[in-house]
């Protein structure tokens, strides 16, 4: 992988992204931020997952006031999500907001951009500026002949220079495309051109499924060219699948340690056990353990007693039972009935 480009620190509540850190990840609530404990029960559950910063859509004034009520209860960086109506992010702000989003384009005009912008510096809170393009200004579309990477670094760029002249550069840039191949040039051409930290996504990539899968080949792309500070995969479903996604992608990428990355076979005619059922089972157990290792999954003689020797820990399937194997040593023969169990023990009594 290329080396992480290097852009400006930004503190986004307890946290710090730029500069070289650690890629975080983010995710959005899709409560009505004004169910204070709807919203506070589904960020908690991000955050057993591995949420690191959490955003929450701020449509009205009571959804702003809800910030203050949900930061006490929650143990991340808030992110307060403002669309057309600049006294909302003021709000936000005011209520304890760790950072906002607006896209400046549909803020209003340059006097309401810079009285959040005002309340930004005299807080010290970060300015996500975000460019999508399903709303790309008209004339930027005219110019490049429809929607275009270029296109989208002119006006994210057009957009961090308002802000600049207004006195104030505490910002962390997103822009963002469903198409995944414009999306990574876009990333490519901004990063080239700025030095502000970038937040990456792939954005309304689709169902868990297409969406991690296009997410994955997005980010992959961005991410090894050493480019992203803070990342979301943006998913159709509960937003607590966009972790484990995300942590995967940055697992898999060698940015990130930590968590158990099970592997398994693809299973076929000489496999004798359940084996779908059998890694779906473990995939799930081994999210609640805080350890760094790799666990195998395998169904059959022919490859499993060697992939399953490469892993920490590992499953090697036979006819209705299989083998436990742990540091590449075989441990003993367990019925296919209680293969689950005995890995659970193993797991347990790790060290």
């Amino acid at each position: 992988m290329t080396d992480r480009k290097n852009t400006r620190t930004v503190r986004i509540g307890d946290r710090v992204i730029g500069g070289g850190n650690p890629i975080l990840i983010q995710s959005m609530t899709n409560t009505k931020t004004q169910d204070v404990e709807a919203t506070v029960a589904q960020i908690l559950a991000l955050e057993k997952a591995g949420c690191e910063i959490v955003r929450c859509t701020v449509p009205d004034e009571e959804a702003a006031k809800a910030i203050g009520e949900i930061k006490k209860q929650i143990h991340i960086p808030l992110v307060a999500d403002i669309h057309f109506d600049y006294r909302m992010a003021i709000l936000a702000m005011e209520n304890g907001a760790d950072k906002i989003r607006i896209n400046p384009g549909n803020i209003g005009d340059a006097d309401k951009v810079k009285q959040v912008v005002d309340v930004a510096k005299a807080r010290e809170i970060p300015i996500r500026v975000g460019v999508n393009s399903g709303s790309l200004e008209k004339h930027l579309v005219e110019k490049y002949g429809g929607v275009t990477a270029e296109g989208l670094v002119e006006s994210a760029l057009d957009k961090v220079k308002m802000i600049e002249d207004m006195g104030y550069d505490n910002l962390v840039i997103s822009i963002k495309s469903s198409d995944v191949m414009m999306c990574v040039k876009a990333h490519e051409l901004l990063a080239q051109k700025m030095d502000y930290p970038l937040h990456v996504g792939i954005t309304e990539s689709g169902t868990v499924r297409s969406g991690s899968i296009k997410s994955a080949i997005g980010l992959g792309l961005i991410l090894n060219q050493g480019i992203g500070d803070t990342i979301r995969v943006s998913l159709t479903g509960d937003p607590c699948e966009e972790i484990g996604a995300a942590r995967l992608i940055l697992r898999t990428l060698g940015l990130r340690k930590g968590g158990i990355e099970v592997v398994s076979c693809p299973t076929c005619g000489r496999t004798q056990i359940d084996l779908i059922s059998l890694a779906t089972k473990v995939e799930e157990l081994v999210k609640d353990y805080p350890l760094d290792i790799k666990v195998a999954v395998m169904g059959c003689v022919v490859n499993g007693p060697g992939e399953a020797k490469e892993a920490d820990l590992g499953i090697c399937g036979g006819k209705g039972e299989g083998l436990l194997i742990r540091d590449g040593e075989i441990i003993r023969k367990v019925p296919e009935s209680e293969l689950l169990s005995a890995l659970k023990q193993e797991l347990d009594a790790w060290k």
